[in-house]
Order: structure tokens, then C-alpha cells, then sequence
């Protein structure tokens, strides 16, 4: 259960350790299913592009069999059993898919980048989370089954924050945190910007894809106060990245 902490909920899913040179891997194919299982993963995919009003995608995400701090192997797999498993986390033993996503810890000389994730979201929708954040897809894949977690992370960051990989410097795998429920997996990547908090804003408003309303800046000093008010809005692996990125100086946050 969760419990609160100096103000700020805090949910202890698993957290994977990772290496700074940490590889990721495709090792195998999308398994078949089960003519049954398949009909349940359709009937859920139905029903979900009807809440959404058809805007799901039934694209390939990276889906980790096995993580190491060194090496994370896996597989592609399709988005509807993903979305499937998030309806029906009892699904999990049959479907056995965790979904990598990359989530960032953006830091600038004005502070922290937040965004509030679309109501309508699929997952964590109306949460405050670390920007970019998104699925590792097939635009990821490098030679030899490699996955590149870092371009990922640069696409999501152009595609969200219309901001290009050039304005960011010194990435840095930071943890896996993984939902108990739906076994999503999010990936924290701290990066380092020398841009202002206006000429963030203004990049977001002029290149990005709105995906965020509101974006924030938040000065470090402030965190605290900014966490405290975001409360139950704010997405479980945010404290968890933070403390990572950000070391004891915001002590009261802890994985």
C-alpha cells in the first residue's frame, strides 16, 4: 500500500538496478497465443479503442524477459496485449509481457522539467511525471537485435518537448521501475540542458506535440513544496528518478 512521506506518496513497486553501460537486447520472437487467449486480448483491444475513440495503435514495443543490471533481453510485442494486461493484470502469467518505456529527469539551470499527462491517457492519465516519456519502439532497433534506449529517449524528447537531442548532454541510465500491476517498465534517463525555463516552454508550446499541459519548470529549492502539492498526481517512478538524478540534495526522497 502506499504510505505517505514528508507529504509526498510513495509506492514501493520493484526497482530493477541498471549499469551506466547497461545493453538492451531482442533475443527472440513475439510468442503465439492461444486461440482463446487471442480472443480475450481482441475483445479488450475492442473495448479499449472504444473508450479512446480508436486512437490506440497496435505498434511493437520492446517487452524485457530478463533484466540484469548489465543486460536486459527481450522481445517485440504487439501493443494490444500490453493494453490487454493493463486492463486484466491477472493476464500477466499468460501474456508474461513487461513493456519498456523511457522516462527523463530533465535538468536545467532553472530546475526541473515536469508535464501533466493527458486525462485521457492510457496509463497514469492526469499524473504529474519527468518528461519525455514513451514506449521503446521498432525506431530504437540498432544491428544484431541491439535496442538503443538513448535514441528512444531523444525521439520522445523532440517528438513531446520539440526540443532536438542537441540540446541535452550527458545522459544517464538511472533505474527500472516497474508497476506491480500491469508490469510496465519505466526507464529513467537523466540528461543535462544549459536552455532556460522560458526557452524550454517556448519549445514545447512552438515544436511539441502537446502532449503535456501544463509544463513546469521547478527550481530545486522548490521541489519539495511542488511534490507536496502534486500529491496523489504525482506518477509512482518520479520520487524514485528524482533521488536517483538528484542525490541527497532533495533528502527526503527515497526508492
Amino acid at each position: 500500500m502506499p504510505r505517505a512521506k514528508g507529504g509526498i506518496r510513495v509506492q514501493h513497486w520493484p526497482v530493477h538496478e541498471i549499469a551506466a553501460d547497461a545493453r538492451f537486447r531482442v533475443v527472440r520472437e513475439m510468442p503465439p497465443l492461444p486461440a482463446a487467449l487471442d480472443a480475450e486480448v481482441d475483445r479488450l483491444w475492442a473495448a479499449a479503442q472504444i473508450r479512446m475513440g480508436g486512437r490506440l495503435f497496435n505498434g511493437r514495443v520492446f517487452s524485457a524477459d530478463l533484466i540484469t543490471p548489465r543486460l536486459v533481453c527481450g522481445h517485440w510485442t504487439e501493443f494490444r496485449r500490453i493494453v490487454a494486461q493493463m486492463d486484466r493484470h491477472a493476464l500477466h502469467p499468460l501474456l508474461g509481457v513487461r513493456p519498456l518505456a523511457v522516462g527523463g529527469v530533465i535538468l536545467g539551470p532553472d530546475g526541473v522539467v515536469f508535464g501533466r499527462r493527458p486525462a485521457g491517457a492510457i496509463y497514469q492519465a492526469g499524473e504529474w511525471q519527468l518528461p519525455p516519456a514513451g514506449s521503446v519502439d521498432p525506431g530504437a532497433a540498432g544491428g544484431a537485435g541491439a535496442v538503443d534506449v538513448v535514441r528512444q529517449f531523444l525521439t520522445e524528447l523532440q517528438e513531446e518537448l520539440g526540443l532536438p537531442a542537441s540540446a541535452v548532454h550527458d545522459p544517464r541510465l538511472l533505474c527500472i521501475v516497474e508497476h506491480g500491476g500491469s508490469h510496465v517498465l519505466d526507464l529513467g534517463v537523466a540528461v543535462r540542458t544549459s536552455l532556460s525555463a522560458a526557452e524550454i516552454r517556448a519549445a514545447h508550446a512552438g515544436h511539441g506535440n502537446g502532449e503535456y499541459d501544463p509544463l513546469a519548470v521547478v527550481a530545486l529549492p522548490a521541489l519539495p513544496a511542488f511534490l507536496a502539492r502534486a500529491g496523489a498526481l504525482l506518477n509512482h517512478q518520479a520520487p524514485v528518478f528524482l533521488a536517483r538524478a538528484l542525490g541527497k540534495r532533495i533528502g527526503f526522497l527515497s526508492d
